[in-house]
């Protein structure tokens, strides 16, 4: 598989097929692995999906790991590719990547669809109590640390709680692989502490909030929300998902099945289908 050089570093990629360039943006702590079952279900396309900066295969620069960061490596990555007038496909952190990409180049994107991503700013109380006392002690100077770069816990438990299908061992140790020390663990333990929650971190709930207003006026742009069913661990419920009915433009919506927030490990047939058919439907490729 590729790779090209970003800024002071390089991004791995998927790449397979041709015509209209699909991108699909893996989320927390994941890499571009998330997508290999989807993606051969997914048709006719240039597929195309990459390793977070610092994660999965790709170069792991000294930075801070925050959203703008991931925003500009990505960014160059587009560019390096040359890529224009795109499909997005995003999940989890790489919704909300799609989504900042796409407000911020609107006249590249062809379209979006999205699954388990952060769609808006949250309140605290819209946390349950376990995940809120979990994300305060994320935060926590000293104690964010040892749950998140000590030990490789949360990749472990991110795809063995966070999915309803068992990962074969293989699959397990490709999440695992691109972490084994400490200092290669600071991406998962930067993105933990973004979760706009309370109005912090500000300057990401003021990004959010701009590629909210995008969602909203860009009826242009067919949209695609994937949901599930059967899990504690699912980030769009059905009030998020109701939320994104009202608020976002030019949005589908279709349901896929009982799933655990890391959902193409589960329903990976029927995320390819719905992205396929809502693809054909709109005459993206």
């Amino acid at each position: 598989m590729p790779e090209v050089n970003v800024l002071d570093s390089t991004i791995h990629y998927r790449d397979s097929g041709t015509g209209t360039d699909f991108v699909f943006l893996h989320g927390n702590p994941g890499s571009s692995h998330l997508w290999r079952d989807v993606l051969p279900g997914v048709g006719p396309g240039r597929l195309l999906a990459p390793d977070l900066i610092g994660m999965g295969l790709s170069g792991k620069p000294d930075i801070p790991y925050l959203f703008a960061d991931h925003a500009r490596y990505l960014d160059a990555w587009f560019d390096a590719l040359g890529l224009d007038r795109v499909v997005l496909v995003g999940h989890d952190w790489g919704g909300a990547l799609a989504f900042d990409w796409a407000a911020r180049h609107p006249e590249r994107v062809l379209g979006l669809a999205f699954l388990e991503s952060i769609v808006k700013p949250m309140a605290w109380e819209d946390l349950s109590p376990q995940a809120r006392a979990r994300s305060e002690a994320i935060r926590t100077p000293g104690t964010g640390e040892k749950m998140m770069l000590d030990q490789d816990l949360a990749v472990r438990q991110a795809f063995t709680g966070g999915v309803l299908t068992p990962l074969e061992a293989a699959d397990l140790e490709a999440y695992l692989a691109p972490y084994p020390t400490r200092d290669s663990r600071r991406p998962l333990l930067a993105w933990a502490r973004q979760m706009p929650l309370g109005g912090e971190p500000a300057e990401l709930v003021t990004r959010i909030e701009a590629y909210d207003a995008w969602l909203a006026k860009s009826p242009d742009v067919p949209k695609l929300l994937m949901t599930f069913e059967g899990s504690p661990t699912l980030l769009v419920d059905e009030r998020m998902a109701a939320w994104c009915t009202a608020n976002i433009a030019s949005l589908e919506t279709v349901h896929c099945g009982e799933a655990g927030h890391h959902a193409p490990e589960d329903r990976p047939g029927e995320i390819a289908a719905a992205v396929s058919a809502w693809a054909d439907r709109h005459g993206l490729r």
